[in-house]
């Protein structure tokens, strides 16, 4: 059950990645800002329509492809769903409900009968252009069950609903402390959604009715935006604050190490309201520190409704919003003092349990609790580290199931109790999250795939010795070559980003190293190194290679492609070959993989130059093969 919600959760992102562009559209189109009704009214278009948004994305998330196939499915069976209800009974209304149940319902379906196969005389219905047919068949069946079960379910969904607005501070403190306790385990969105896009109605001079919060303050509803406001003071003040708390923390000699990285995720999250950077960061070293964040959270959203404190966002609480919405706010100044208060608190808070609890906290490891660094060719290092993974979860006799996610190992384990973090993180685990008493996630990175392939090849050897161990390299060599300066080519034509242009917080906070991105605007890369190619995916949308300086460097093409099954790439070299600069790798159809991907921007990032800082000189559009100087301290 807990896996399912969390697909539900992972699958809500597709349609909520909509709301920055329907609140931008929805402010300037408002009187105190462009007065412009048009583009006012293309913003309700998205929030107007959240329901069958929510059933395309949530089908496409279920799917196990993404497909469009499974999008057109969940659209039908919003369609289906609420037609035949309004039909049934026009007094029921499954508002958003309707779109989450209609997107899992599609889902589940497009994935048993996508290749379903008929006779030839009914070989055109068959396939995915079945899915659609028995959505409609199964969904049109659903609104006889729903005309009966919904109403008393949708009573108790008032109630709870009418409870929470009406409980004053004490029902927005709750929200705020449940939104951070479930992040560890991704059900954070599907909390939200209730509260965002269900809890409250208001209807304008127009007539026009809104449902949700978020919809209900851009709307102009003068009691909207109380279950928004209290974020503001976290997520500006408070989280950035933690960061400066992590600095001092830290050990003198590696301030200089971490400053930078904490200085960027304070950052995104003062300017964005994006924290899962900062608070992965401590979320799985310390309960008892997470736990007092989730309390200081549910804190200020009591505080500022207390206070009469009204301000909203469409993306995030960060500086962005904040600005934005300050016209239609209720006393955003006071908010401003409420988080300054707060980053005092934040400070001195974490800064005390750091010490108290002596938490290893960005700069505060053990050396012998940091990260192996592995030499070796790269089949011994994937091996080496499979190896030490599965004796961190207590051996083969400890392991029941190993599956993966796009950054986590989720093992199903007959006893969590056993796993031994520190070499876990010695061999490239980022965090260990026990979810109970037999399963835990061990968060990996991008690279997860590869290394959870290798756990279950070992699994199912029986678990041999390390033929050819790859060694820890000395201190020496892992600072050879690792200052001065790179001479790289650009992989693809494209526009030259900072690595934190990308969408994903795995690359944009440096958790797999410093580097850079691109945004293509062709699909064909090239080697920006001489050296050799260490690796290509087994999915074709990601390679490795190794300079001749020693370099690791990884080309990631796009976000989410490996869900893509190598759809839409062309390789065009192996492993153990060599390169030279401007050599061809692979051959991208940017239109289809785009289409399927959350976004195409291709994070370049070196590897082995953890804890480096580099300084990219050039900018704007390059084209492959165009030199870019690169400084490293």
């Amino acid at each position: 059950m807990l896996a399912f919600l969390q697909k539900i959760g992972k699958s809500l992102m597709f349609p909520i990645a909509t709301l920055p562009a329907a609140a931008l559209l929805v402010r300037f189109g408002q009187e105190d800002m462009l007065n412009l009704p048009v583009i006012a009214a293309a913003g309700d278009g998205i929030l107007g329509n959240l329901p069958i948004i929510f059933a395309i994305g949530i089908a496409m998330g279920f799917a196990f492809d993404t497909s469009g196939g499974a999008a057109l499915a969940g659209a039908i069976a919003y369609l289906v769903l609420t037609n035949g209800l309004k039909a049934y009974d026009e007094t029921i209304n499954m508002s958003v409900f309707g779109g989450i149940i209609s997107g899992v319902i599609a889902g589940l379906l497009y994935n048993k009968f996508y290749n379903v196969k008929f006779p030839e005389w009914l070989s055109f219905f068959g396939g995915r252009r079945f899915v659609p047919i028995i959505t409609s068949i199964i969904m049109t069946a659903l609104v006889f069950v729903f005309g009966v079960v919904w109403p008393p379910v949708q009573g108790v969904i008032d109630s709870l609903g009418d409870w929470v607005l009406g409980a004053g501070g004490l029902g927005v403190g709750v929200y705020g402390l449940l939104n951070r306790l479930l992040i560890p385990v991704g059900l954070h969105h599907v909390i939200n959604t209730i509260v965002w896009f269900d809890f409250g109605t208001f209807t304008n001079a127009a007539g026009e009715v809104a449902h949700g919060e978020i919809n209900r303050f851009l709307k102009g509803d003068p009691t909207a935006g109380t279950f928004l406001a209290g974020f503001f003071p976290i997520m500006m003040f408070g989280l950035p604050s933690a960061c400066l708390a992590m600095y001092f923390a830290a050990k003198k000699e590696k301030r200089a190490a971490v400053g930078g990285m904490l200085l960027s995720i304070a950052l995104t999250a003062f300017i964005t309201g994006v924290t899962e950077p900062i608070e992965f960061t401590f979320m799985f070293l310390s309960p008892v520190l997470y736990g007092v964040h989730a309390v200081l959270t549910g804190i200020s959203l009591y505080i500022t409704e207390s206070l009469g404190i009204l301000h909203g966002f469409g993306f995030s609480a960060g500086l962005i919003d904040y600005l934005l919405n300050f016209g239609i706010a209720t006393k955003p100044v006071l908010l401003f003092g409420v988080g300054l208060v707060f980053a005092v608190i934040y400070f001195f808070v974490f800064y005390f349990l750091i010490k108290a609890l002596n938490l290893k906290t960005p700069g505060r490891e053990d050396d012998e609790d940091e990260e192996a660094e592995l030499s070796g060719s790269a089949d011994e290092v994937l091996d080496t580290k499979a190896f030490y993974m599965i004796e961190g979860l207590g051996g083969p006799s400890n392991i029941n199931e190993v599956d993966y996610c796009a950054t986590r190992l989720r093992m199903s384990l007959k006893d969590t109790t056993v796993i031994d973090e520190a070499l876990l993180k010695r061999y490239g685990a980022r965090g260990v999250m026990r979810m109970n008493k037999t399963a835990a996630q061990v968060v990996i990175g991008p690279s997860v795939e590869f290394l959870g392939d290798a756990i279950r090849g070992r699994l199912k050897q029986g678990h041999p010795p390390l033929k050819n161990e790859a060694v820890m390299s000395t201190e020496e060599e892992q600072n050879t070559s690792l200052n001065g300066a790179l001479n790289v080519a650009m992989p693809a034509t494209g526009e030259l980003l900072p690595l934190t242009a990308v969408p994903d917080q795995v690359f944009s906070t440096g958790m797999m190293g410093p580097g850079f991105a691109i945004n293509p605007t062709d699909g064909v890369f090239v080697s920006p190194v001489n050296g050799e190619i260490a690796m290509v995916f087994p999915t074709k949308h990601a390679i490795g290679l190794m300079a001749e300086d020693g370099t690791e460097i990884l080309i990631h093409v796009g976000l989410d492609t490996v869900k893509l099954n190598g759809e839409g790439f062309e390789v065009l070299v192996e492993q153990g070959q060599s390169v030279k600069k401007g050599d061809l790798l692979l051959k991208v159809d940017l239109q289809s993989v785009s289409a399927a991907a959350p976004s195409i921007v291709t994070p370049v990032v070196f590897t082995n130059l953890q804890g480096k800082e580099i300084k990219v000189k050039q900018s704007g559009n390059l084209r492959n093969g165009d030199a870019i100087n690169i400084e490293i301290n």
